[in-house]
């Protein structure tokens, strides 16, 4: 095949590029999780002011030989906006390595950390079935890409393996820190005039422990696996209960499906809808489902958003039986479970808050 001459060439050649920047891009995760490993954010913190390349280096527990690739990593997490060159002092022109707002969220003692959340989404466990993902197209055998890697489904691994179950669960703590310090600041109305609410899948009830104390008069129930909840002690308004959200979930004035929908399949969601309704529907109070998922499509001025809004789509299908929904998705399960009404507050970003009404 001949080369194409003038904008041909340009154009095949930015095709190179793009291509080599889609084999690439786990580079910039990989590199992410290193500088969290070894500390490089906190140390900066601690330091106080831009650091110097030779100040990080001494302060870094690094084989010192190793020393000269440590500007090579901070260039690639520069470049990614974690870090940022700034001045030492006003007087000086030395130049020194300074956090940015999403290096500050990876600070060990950052309240809204997200660094169990990425730590775990990086973990071997969670990675290594997309080595298998063509592998798994190709089969009729297995479920998900987790399941042909591992044997086993997801939360049955997480069952079995305690070390899955330990981080994943700081995973979805870490992230309900943040979620909820947005939800009681600018969706307090959500919870307002409900006596009860029992928050399914809720983990080890970071999310709600911050609605009870929002709350002090609404009587909170983290329902999730037995495993997830043994051992943990609840509060005068807050009580954990292990179960199975596809058997039974206590009645209460509200159900919360915080990033639990997308887990599982459209038939999945529906019998959990349903589940839910039951619940609700016994109290004396006209009841609600409280969702916080992705809306697909929902920010598509936004196209970094939309990006990782597919990806999360993605990572349903590979990890578990779920996916991602536009909104005429959600209505189809809605309304196939029963429900007549829904209310979206795009409030959380990359999620949004959705009321559905019986």
């Amino acid at each position: 095949m001949a080369l194409p001459n003038g904008e041909q060439s340009t154009e095949l050649l930015h095709a190179q590029a793009h291509i080599w920047n889609q084999i690439f891009n786990f580079i910039n995760s990989m590199s992410l999780k290193c500088a969290i490993q070894l500390g490089i954010p906190d140390i900066i913190h601690k330091h106080g002011k831009p650091m110097t390349l030779p100040e990080l280096v001494d302060a870094l527990p690094i084989d010192k030989a190793k020393s000269q690739c440590v500007s090579r990593l901070m260039r690639i997490l520069t470049h990614s906006g974690f870090f940022i060159d700034a001045k030492i002092s006003k007087n000086e022109e030395y130049m020194g390595y300074w956090l940015t707002s999403a290096s500050r969220l990876l600070l060990k003692d950052e309240p809204l950390s997200v660094t169990p959340f990425l730590l775990a989404m990086l973990d071997p466990i969670l990675t290594e079935p997309w080595h298998h993902l063509s592998e798994w197209f190709e089969s009729d055998q297995n479920p998900t890409p987790f399941d042909t890697k591992h044997g086993r489904m997801f939360w049955e691994y997480a069952g079995r393996e305690p070390r899955l179950n330990s981080f994943f669960n700081e995973a979805m703590a870490s992230d309900a820190r943040l979620v909820t310090s947005v939800l009681i600041r600018d969706c307090k109305h959500v919870f307002e005039g409900l006596n009860s609410i029992v928050d399914v899948g809720g983990g080890t009830g970071t999310l709600s422990k911050n609605i009870a104390d929002a709350f002090p008069n609404l009587k909170c129930t983290v329902l999730d696996l037995p495993h997830v909840v043994a051992g943990l002690e609840g509060t005068k308004n807050l009580s954990y209960l292990g179960g199975d959200m596809f058997e039974s979930i206590p009645s209460a004035d509200a159900i919360l499906l915080k990033w639990i929908l997308h887990d599982w399949s459209d038939e999945e969601c529906v019998k959990i809808l349903k589940t839910c309704k039951e619940a609700i529907q016994s109290t004396d109070k006209e009841g609600k489902i409280i969702i916080i998922d992705m809306i697909i499509d929902n920010q598509k001025e936004d196209n970094e958003a939309i990006e990782t809004q597919l990806q999360f789509d993605m990572l349903m299908m590979a990890i578990v039986t779920g996916r991602e929904r536009n909104e005429k998705e959600w209505a189809t399960i809605f309304y196939d479970a029963g429900f007549t009404r829904y209310k979206i507050i795009p409030t959380l970003g990359l999620r949004s808050v959705i009321e559905v009404y019986p």
